[in-house]
């Protein structure tokens, strides 16, 4: 086996690639661009080449860059892992013709599965039905149009290659699908460099069956059984879980026969997925191939005892599969959740930020039944230029029920706070009766968003209590530095105990909880406090550790609880849930501050990649004013009200901060 290894990726990937190495005893090289100088993946492996500056398409998507950092590190080989270039034939070829050693199938596969126009064709001639849809070279709007028409609606614009939900959109009817085009154009031109689509039709309520396959240079081929990764949002997976439950076992035979027939058509080598619609008339669909290790191959690694990333080097290396096919045996069930930097309030918005705190449960309990996959730290930021995904929790049970039982446990003890996260949201997915019974498709979310939204109620009385002690304490805590700083530390005026000259000590917290104001009066009671909350006193007191952790006694239980300050702003962690309290400074608010101007801002810092319209123009309530470009995704604003737009702040190609104004909007209703 070759003897140095360059990863070109970044994030949980990266890292995960660089462990395996290390642990055959390989030199490991990773790439950064300028913003992920300080990143996990560079601190894990043993040497890093910087690649260019923070955009992908000057760093990750730069093929030349990569090749050189090759070169330069002497590295004899490249994993792409997944996403960036990792499904780019190009790169394999360069990587190739630089005399390395590339890390996933020929060129020659990648290229014809990678434009699903192509793979699609290979699938009718082999044998495989396939999603009924126009794959066709004509790209003009008309003609689109006229495939739609014909395939009937609603339809599935997609782009021909790359995947991740990324320039895809369902087209409900023509009046939709000029702008869905433009807007799928746009998105698979920046994130694959291709902007060619194809149009199919979009079944309602299919479920996503997955099924893994790998193969040698010897001609030998395997499959790894089959995953269900139908719980999505923008068409990107959130849950993933192997074996999918609930097949018929003739069907599952055929679709992974279905599967090594498509690696056995292109002369396929190495980690492949061939991924499955299947309908409610039972029947099952080819949809794409993706010619690389994906994000829920932990799945199959938890569900088979196997690490494919170990399997993917060996197989690069020239050496046969380390298992046949009758050596395989998929044992209990798997399930993965996917923890992102975003928002499900607000249409799961991407968000970036820094991971204020960020702590995983102690692991050694579980007895290597849960694992957890990421590429950041505490104090980490999250760029805005790259999929924000945080971490991937991935556990395995005997039987489903009990995967899903430790799957909820293990979200309950993670803690997040400084970024907003989906961690609420896939702790409702994972306590929801719907997936318990293992009743879910592609319009899970949709279906179920209502419930699955975590809609703050008001604190309950032990997380507002927990609020004041991070309040009290850490106030006592500044004061005791104070006082050591000062030139009399022994003075009685730096006290915090509620000391008082001839009067009882009484002082009143006052907390923001929503839109309600809540103010908690307290009373100094020796080494503790009574706490007058809305339904009666509490006797509080707690100290908080050197690890940050409060260790809270609310009326004699005691409470191990995280309480994260970001200015005013109190995020409280305890019992397995989480709630945002703002602490009310009445300096600040003496000081008043200045009201916004009337505008539509931009929900996080991006490019403005389109502008519908111009000053004075009358637009109507939903429609597109601006579209924005963050975090490899599209963003549309649109207009909140009819009105008139008054004035346009930016041009497209200009990179705005979150909050920037885009353009000034006078609302009908406020004019009337």
């Amino acid at each position: 086996m070759f003897g140095k290894l360059l990863i070109a990726n970044r994030g949980e990937i990266a890292c995960r690639v660089v462990r395996t190495a290390k642990a055959l005893g390989l030199r490991t090289v990773a790439v950064f661009s300028e913003a992920d100088r300080d990143a996990l993946h560079v601190a894990a492996a043993d040497e890093a080449e910087c690649i260019g500056p923070a955009p992908a398409a000057d760093s990750y998507l730069n093929i030349d860059a990569i090749v050189e950092a090759a070169r330069r590190s002497a590295a004899e080989a490249v994993h792409p892992g997944y996403g960036f270039l990792a499904e780019n034939a190009d790169f394999a070829e360069a990587v190739e013709k630089a005399g390395l050693v590339f890390v996933g199938p020929p060129a020659g596969a990648i290229r014809a599965m990678g434009d699903k126009s192509v793979a699609k064709a290979i699938m009718e001639k082999a044998g495989v039905p396939v999603v009924p849809g126009y794959h066709g070279a004509g790209q003009d709007l008309a003609t689109l149009g006229k495939a739609a028409q014909k395939i009937g609606y609603p339809v599935l614009v997609k782009a021909c290659k790359g995947g991740g939900g990324r320039g895809m959109r369902i087209v409900e009817d023509p009046a939709a699908l000029k702008a869905a085009v433009a807007a799928c154009r746009r998105e698979a031109r920046a994130a694959f460099g291709d902007g060619a689509l194809l149009v199919e039709k979009y079944l309602s309520r299919p479920r996503h069956v997955e099924v893994q396959v790998f193969a040698d240079s010897h001609g030998n081929a395997v499959h790894l059984f089959d995953r269900d990764c139908s719980i999505q949002r923008r068409h990107q997976k959130v849950i993933e879980e192997a074996p999918a439950s609930a097949l018929p076992g003739r069907l599952r035979d055929e679709m992974a026969e279905a599967a090594l027939a498509a690696a056995r058509a292109i002369g396929y080598v190495g980690a492949g997925t061939v991924e499955f619609l299947f309908a409610e008339d039972g029947r099952f669909y080819f949809m794409e191939m993706n010619t690389r290790l994906q994000v829920e191959h932990t799945v199959t690694e938890m569900l088979v005892d196997a690490d494919l990333v170990a399997w993917q080097l060996a197989v690069a290396a020239g050496e046969t599969l380390p298992r046949r096919q009758g050596e395989l045996e998929a044992a209990g069930h798997a399930i993965e959740a996917r923890l992102y930097a975003e928002d499900p309030e607000r249409d799961f918005l991407p968000c970036g930020g820094r991971l204020e705190r960020f702590r995983l449960p102690d692991l050694d309990g579980y007895a290597g039944s849960v694992r957890i996959d990421t590429g950041v730290r505490e104090g980490d930021d999250i760029p805005i230029h790259y999929d924000p995904l945080i971490a991937k929790v991935i556990v395995w049970g005997e039987t489903r029920p009990r995967a899903v039982q430790r799957l909820g446990r293990v979200l309950a003890d993670i803690q997040v706070a400084g970024v907003v996260t989906n961690l609420d949201f896939l702790r409702a997915i994972a306590a929801h009766p719907a997936f318990a019974a293992g009743d879910v498709d592609t319009g899970f979310i949709d279906r179920h968003l209502a419930g699955l939204l975590a809609r703050e109620e008001a604190a309950p009385e032990r997380m507002l209590a927990l609020a004041c002690l991070e309040v009290l304490l850490g106030g006592a805590a500044e004061a005791r530095r104070a006082a050591l700083r000062s030139a009399d530390p022994q003075s009685p005026w730096h006290l915090t105990n509620g000391w008082r000259l001839n009067e009882d000590s009484r002082h009143v917290l006052t907390f923001v909880d929503g839109a309600a104001e809540v103010a908690v009066p307290v009373r100094y009671r020796g080494r503790g406090f009574l706490l007058e909350l809305p339904s009666g006193p509490m006797a509080a007191g707690g100290e908080i550790d050197d690890a940050g952790t409060l260790i809270a006694d609310l009326a004699g239980t005691r409470i191990q609880a995280t309480v994260s300050r970001q200015g005013s702003q109190l995020t409280v962690i305890a019992f397995g849930t989480r709630h945002t309290l703002t602490v009310v400074d009445p300096a600040a608010l003496a000081a008043g501050q200045e009201a916004p101007a009337a505008g539509l801002t931009a929900p996080m810092p991006g490019k403005v990649v389109q502008v519908e319209v111009k000053p004075g123009a009358r637009v109507r309530r939903g429609a597109t004013l601006v579209v924005l470009e963050a975090m490899k995704m599209e963003h549309a604003i649109t207009a909140p009200a009819d009105g008139t737009v008054v004035e346009v702040h930016f041009r497209p190609g200009d990179q705005v901060e979150e909050g920037a104004e885009l353009l000034s909007f006078d609302d009908d209703e406020d004019s009337a």
